[in-house]
Order: structure tokens, then sequence, then C-alpha cells
């Protein structure tokens, strides 16, 4: 392909990079607590997660 007709493809903008930075923080933050209350459920639960009613 020649560099005339190479496409860059979109360009974001420096703000719309910041934004989705900070997004994904916030995801990543999110199911980071998910995790951790998961697991702490499943702690406090004990072997009684095993169990299930008939």
């Amino acid at each position: 392909m020649d560099d005339k007709q190479k496409s860059d493809g979109i360009v974001l903008t420096e703000a719309q990079k910041r934004s989705r930075r900070h997004r994904s923080i916030a995801i990543a933050l999110a199911l980071g607590v998910l995790v951790v209350l998961f697991f702490a459920v499943t702690m406090v639960k004990g072997p009684a997660v095993l169990v299930r009613p008939m």
C-alpha cells in the first residue's frame, strides 16, 4: 500500500484519550471491587457455599 492510500483511522483528541483512560480505570476498579466482594462472601460462607438446598 502507498503511504498516500494508508488511512490513519480515527485519531482521538487528548481530551478523548484522557476520558477513555479514566473510564478504563473506573471499570477496572469496579471489577476489582466485585472480585473482592465475591471472595469475601465465599470466605464468610465457608464450606457451606458447596451445600445446595434440595
